[in-house]
């Protein structure tokens, strides 16, 4: 019986380390807290009680069940609040993402595949976007046309699309140069045909790992954002926002920042290491160390 339980340790902690089963379950944990937030959320998260306002968590002497993370400076519901930010966070990179991997994606393949004159203009666009102060563009464009969820996820692309251009160019460089690539030109295919059936598959390992990586980026961009007061703006609840809201008030009520401040560090961290994961497994280079 001890040897079977032992075997059994064995194999878990040998699945554990194989697989990222801690990030995936933080990621999937806090993706389905998000969807279903009506229906997790104890409290609505606009909805405050001024005489339960900074109530601590319920672990402090003056915490209670009816409010496990506590309350903020007008008494609404902490966890709540973090868990309709998750919402709002996972929309603000899903959006982005979508749009920069295609734009990116296309200007990489157009750029990598044709290479000359037009791989000279795009490049030196993507070097354009680099050199741009990204804080500075957002507060000025908050300022002209306020802040406003789609103007976060505008200026997210505009910023976003490039590292995947960069990096899809140097890939399909290297691929065009490729034997089946040059046989699929003698055979007669378009330039088209070769760059999206014969190049693009060869870039999706490249394109996963970066989009993964980018996720983490991208939530706390946003939180930087709303934090400043130019991104979600109040009193629609996002990470950064609540963290705002709370940072008067560290002194004497820590929680209101710490808890949307750790929900932010979680997916970070797990989105960091399940994309240095797929990077391993999707590298065959690395598959073999």
């Amino acid at each position: 019986m001890a040897n079977a339980g032992s075997g059994a340790l064995a194999a878990a902690y040998g699945a554990f380390r194989r697989w990222p089963v801690l990030p995936v379950s933080v990621i999937l944990i806090l993706l389905l807290a998000a969807v279903f937030a009506p229906l997790v959320a104890p409290h609505h998260p606009l909805d405050g009680d001024l005489t339960a306002r900074t109530t601590p968590p319920v672990w402090a002497s003056e915490g209670t069940w009816k409010y496990p993370l506590g309350t903020d400076h007008v008494g609404r519901d902490i966890l709540s609040r973090t868990i309709y930010g998750a919402r709002v966070s996972f929309q603000v990179a899903a959006a982005v993402l979508l749009a920069g991997v295609g734009i990116g994606t296309a200007v990489g393949l157009a750029a990598g595949y044709l290479g000359g004159v037009v791989d000279e203009i795009l490049m030196r666009l993507v070097d354009f976007i680099f050199a741009m102060p990204f804080i500075v563009i957002a507060l000025v464009a908050a300022v002209i046309w306020g802040p406003s969820l789609w103007l976060v996820i505008i200026l997210l692309v505009l910023f976003t699309w490039a590292p995947f251009a960069r990096q899809i160019r140097a890939e399909a460089i290297q691929i065009k140069s490729a034997d089946y690539v040059a046989l699929a030109r003698v055979a007669g295919a378009s330039g088209v045909r070769i760059a999206f059936r014969h190049i693009l598959p060869g870039v999706v390992p490249t394109i996963l790992v970066l989009a993964s990586l980018q996720v983490g980026f991208l939530i706390i961009t946003e939180s930087v954002l709303s934090f400043l007061g130019v991104g979600i703006p109040p009193p629609q609840p996002s990470w950064g926002n609540i963290v705002a809201d709370g940072r008067n008030y560290i002194a004497t009520a820590w929680w209101i920042t710490f808890f949307p401040g750790i929900a932010i560090s979680l997916v970070v961290f797990s989105m960091n290491f399940f994309g240095d994961w797929l990077r391993d497994k999707l590298d065959p280079r690395l598959r073999q160390i």
